[in-house]
């Protein structure tokens, strides 16, 4: 197969010692050679995807030169196609194939030379795609006329997603425009459902997706969890470097990096910022260097740089905590280990996050943390369960057993990305007869299930509102309202905007905050501590300083993510088993042993009403956020009158306590027991005239069509039937 390759990457592969090509490289080079076939490409991380995409590729760009771009590189996120550029401007030094960016970050003037001469690779994010779709309709034949493939790296960051559906559109827009429909590449190290992407692969295309199958080679792994009550903030006295003098859990997270190079993931931007002040304040208590970073999308694109560069830099310590911007398959070299904060939401994330480290063959090395508030001795029963610790073991354990991975959701009515990729395509053609838009929009693989009378409806609806007019031709052009909309470039993101403030240090930008701050308020970015010193509402700058003190105002609002009911019924065995899992450390075995203690004692694994204070009981029900959230809503929708309970309050997913008012907790109980007997009919869960908002454009979507869409994809009640039989 070596000898098929281009003559510059034999030339690499000699200049860098390369013995020839790994398994999954030969495999994607026989179907790129050999097939018309997309190809999608599945292994772990570091086991060479990226090569196995671009080594094939480029070899058929320097046999037969396209004139405009030949490859397509679409990335989930910035930060990873300025990774991938870096890698292949190295393995292209000795070819005469470009590879150029186009995304928020580069200037105008290296887009106008992509435009002026394109050729070779162009590496894009899916919201950039969108603005070339817009407002360079007429010059995507010349661009893309003889495109020959689409990258699609980290496809299961995309299947399943309004974003994932938006690439699909796009790509298929891309097509009708250019008479041209290259062939697809996908890359992901955490699949759980081949057919399902394979599905998404192929979505508006007639070509098949081969799937090489390549041996596991066993990966070598090194897992711990460790837990801490922490007790807070601890006032330690000016001078004082005794390690009984520091929080013990951010002491434990100090000299687990010391020295090393590691990457701290955490599930919000807060906990990054807690965690790195508090190791950085303790390093320079104790005389050690400032080796400290955080990368995650409200820090500024200078100071992520920074981070990116230390991490890569060999031989030398470096501590970064990250969100999910590192989470993807940036090469970071080779760290020593991965340390994660609390658990993550999935096994797919945690599989992600734990490919961080063991690059270059070594093993994997991923240490848990989990804490909790120092007990006082008043906690009920649901807050003496430690929840986080639990979905840690139970997301290792089903990796461990079963290999499972959760599959993504499948979307039924994605009204929202209808209504902007018909904005969109109006934008980008400037007038269209509207049997040819509905034509053009409903072709699109992500609308297979929209009816064509409904689209009408919305046509009519979006004409009402002076998004779209009709012209004197009987043709449909963008309105006044709705051109305000598409010209921002926020218009060309399809998740919803968030309304931030941008945080300054004299001339220079830090990131930017959420949550709006108050003159005097101290806040934790990029690492620091700063004190708010002016609040400009009206441009959304605020001025800051640098501060000695702790902050006391929250910077960001957000969730983890959604939990799969298979992590709940995982965690609910974990309590029930008596298994030691050689994993844990001394702080974990213990905790683990009273939450087993307390669950037997409390019987909250078998029952699902456990009995609190007088006139109060909590519910266990064991199921995943989706299937949670429509219980919740029976609850609120049918509960609270029919029984007469006064209220419900919990900790998604994992419990509810419900006040019971005047409802007997035997009513209650019969009431959720019988759900898997009953059939259950929407008035059970939603009002008669409620009609939930969500994405971005829901506001511009008719009442009847959003509740149409919330009962298919926002209630899960068969799921909720079949579990509430094993209540029973």
């Amino acid at each position: 197969m070596q000898n098929r390759l281009a003559p510059f990457i034999q030339e690499y592969m000699y200049r860098n010692g390369w013995p020839g090509l790994r398994p999954i490289q030969e495999a994607a080079c026989r179907v790129v050679f050999d097939s018309d076939d997309h190809l999608l490409v599945a292994a772990g991380t570091a086991a060479g995807k990226t090569e196995a995409a671009f080594i094939p590729v480029l070899t058929q760009l320097f046999n037969r030169s396209p004139e405009g771009i030949g490859a397509l590189y679409i990335g989930p996120i910035k930060a990873l196609i300025n990774d991938q550029f870096e890698r292949l401007t190295d393995l292209l030094e000795l070819a005469e194939i470009p590879v150029q960016m186009w995304h928020g970050d580069v200037t105008q003037s290296k887009k106008q030379k992509v435009l002026k001469n394109p050729s070779g690779i162009l590496q894009i994010t899916p919201e950039s795609l969108e603005s070339l779709l817009v407002n360079k309709s007429a010059e995507l034949p010349r661009l893309f006329g003889q495109l020959q493939f689409v990258i699609i790296d980290e496809v299961h960051a995309f299947i399943g997603s309004d974003r994932g559906d938006q690439v699909l559109c796009q790509l298929t827009r891309l097509a009708q425009l250019t008479g041209n429909e290259p062939r697809r590449i996908g890359l992901s190290a955490t699949l759980g459902d081949y057919a399902l992407a394979e599905r998404w692969m192929a979505a508006g295309t007639q070509r098949s997706v081969a799937v090489p199958k390549m041996e596991n080679a066993g990966r070598k792994i090194q897992l711990s969890i460790e837990h801490f009550y922490d007790p807070g903030l601890v006032v330690r006295a000016i001078g004082d470097v005794r390690d009984s003098s520091f929080n013990p859990y951010h002491l434990h997270l100090f000299n687990q990096t010391l020295n090393q190079k590691c990457l701290v993931f955490a599930n919000g931007r807060t906990a990054t910022e807690e965690a790195i002040t508090a190791m950085r304040t303790i390093a320079i208590a104790k005389g050690y260097s400032d080796v400290y970073h955080v990368h995650h999308g409200s820090i500024s694109a200078d100071l992520r740089s920074v981070a990116e560069t230390a991490m890569r830099a060999a031989d030398t310590p470096a501590v970064t905590a990250a969100t999910m911007t590192f989470e993807m398959g940036i090469d970071l070299g080779q760290l020593d280990r991965v340390i994660q904060l609390e658990s993550p939401a999935s096994v797919a994330s945690f599989l992600q996050r734990l490919g961080r480290s063991g690059r270059r063959g070594g093993a994997s090395e991923m240490r848990f943390v989990c804490a909790e508030e120092k007990p006082t001795g008043e906690e009920t029963i649901p807050e003496q369960i430690p929840w986080q610790l639990l979905q840690a073991i139970a997301i290792i354990q089903l990796y461990l057993e079963e290999q499972w991975i959760e599959p993504p959701p499948n979307v039924q009515y994605p009204y929202s990305l209808l209504y902007h990729q018909t904005m969109s395509t109006l934008m980008s053609q400037g007038e269209l007869h509207p049997a040819k838009l509905a034509q053009q929009v409903l072709t699109l693989p992500p609308f297979k299930n929209i009816q064509q009378s409904d689209y009408r409806n919305l046509l009519r609806h979006w004409i009402e509102l002076n998004h779209i007019e009709t012209t004197e031709k009987s043709t449909l052009i963008i309105g006044l309202k709705g051109e305000k909309l598409v010209r921002n470039f926020k218009f060309y993101a399809i998740f919803p905007d968030n309304e931030e403030y941008k945080v300054m240090n004299n001339d220079r930008i830090i990131g930017s905050i959420m949550v709006a701050p108050g003159t005097g308020d101290r806040i934790s970015l990029a690492g620091s501590v700063w004190e708010i010193t002016e609040v400009n509402q009206k441009s959304k700058v605020v001025k800051a300083r640098s501060s000695t003190k702790s902050a006391n105002a929250s910077s960001w609002r957000g969730t983890t993510g959604d939990i799969h009911t298979k992590v709940l019924a995982r965690m609910r065995q974990v309590l029930r088993e008596d298994i030691k899992y050689s994993y844990l450390q001394q702080g974990a075995i213990d905790r683990l042993q009273l939450a087993r203690e307390t669950a037997r004692r409390q019987g909250i694994t078998e029952n699902l009403v456990t009995y609190l204070e007088e006139g109060y009981v909590c519910l266990f029900p064991w199921i995943g956020s989706k299937a949670y959230r429509t219980l919740e809503r029976y609850l609120r929708n049918h509960c609270r009158s029919a029984l007469k309970i006064k209220g419900i309050k919990g900790r998604s997913p994992y419990f509810t306590v419900v006040n019971l008012g005047k409802c007997p907790a035997e009513s209650l109980l019969y009431e959720l027991t019988s759900l898997g007997e009953r059939e259950l009919t929407v008035d059970l869960f939603m009002e008669a005239d409620e009609a939930p908002t969500a994405q971005k454009y829901d506001p511009y979507i008719l009442p009847d069509l959003l509740k149409q869409q919330f009962i298919a994809d926002g209630l899960a009640m068969a799921e909720l039937a079949q579990v509430a039989q094993g209540w029973r």
